[in-house]
């Protein structure tokens, strides 16, 4: 049966040196069945009322503040070691309409921990809706990709291994989520240390949290323990910070 070749675009070329080096990360993943049913009223009172991708970044972002070892990478140079960051870099995942086709791009939104919502939600808004080239990791993302594998390879690693320059080239977390379309992802291959998804919040409010970690770096108890921690900052303070953001009629 006679096909066709279709040509790699620049985000899949770079999709492809991503998944090169995440392939030989030990990933593990651990989940947590959660009850977010106070933060769900809460969100759907809030005006404006954010996305759930903002809420999991700002809750994320201030339990990866408490655990340093959420904060840490394995780094090959000069010699390998854990390397770790004073503050959080999250790297989200998100969709986009490119050159005739949809894929995936990555933007970075800096310490989510103690960044206001209705900021959070404003980046991920802009990352999602914003034209691809009026956003600088987009761009440099497709410079990147157009370059030869021969050179791109080499620049990938020494980005992932650099210490000083992984944070600000990669995150110290990723986002990976795709649950408003009624499904989850399982596993998702990322040379991150941890990488946050979930699955379709329930009308109850009942959702699976995975976290898939760098066994490298972290065990597993560690990350049943930021699991239950991050349950308990989206139930603590960013529902707090949600009643907040209702009108004053409703909170009366």
């Amino acid at each position: 049966m006679r096909g066709r070749s279709v040509g790699m675009s620049a985000p899949r070329r770079f999709m492809v040196d991503l998944l090169h080096f995440a392939s030989r990360v030990p990933g593990v993943p651990v989940q947590r069945e959660m009850r977010l049913g106070a933060v769900r009223a809460a969100r759907a009172a809030a005006d404006p009322r954010p996305g759930w991708p903002a809420l999991f970044l700002k809750a994320f972002g201030r339990v990866a503040a408490e655990m340093p070892e959420l904060r840490r990478a394995f780094v090959r140079l000069p010699w390998c070691h854990i390397y770790e960051y004073p503050s959080s870099v999250a790297t989200v995942a998100v969709e986009r309409e490119y050159a005739g086709e949809r894929a995936v791009f990555f933007g970075r939104v800096r310490d989510p921990g103690e960044t206001p919502v209705t900021e959070l939600e404003a980046q991920v808004r802009a990352l999602a809706r914003s034209p691809v080239e009026s956003i600088k990791p987009f761009r440099k993302m497709l410079r990147f990709a157009r370059l030869p594998r021969i050179l791109r390879r080499p620049l990938m690693w020494l980005g992932l291994n650099l210490p000083r320059s992984r944070a600000h080239q990669f995150g110290t977390f990723g986002l990976s989520v795709y649950s408003s379309l009624g499904a989850e992802s399982l596993h998702p291959l990322s040379p991150l240390t941890v990488t946050l998804t979930y699955g379709v919040i329930q009308r109850g409010g009942a959702v699976t949290v995975r976290l898939v970690y760098d066994h490298r770096v972290l065990d597993g108890a560690t990350v049943a323990r930021a699991l239950a921690r991050l349950e308990a900052e989206l139930n603590g303070a960013l529902c707090d910070e949600l009643r907040e953001m209702a009108p004053a009629k409703q909170v009366a």
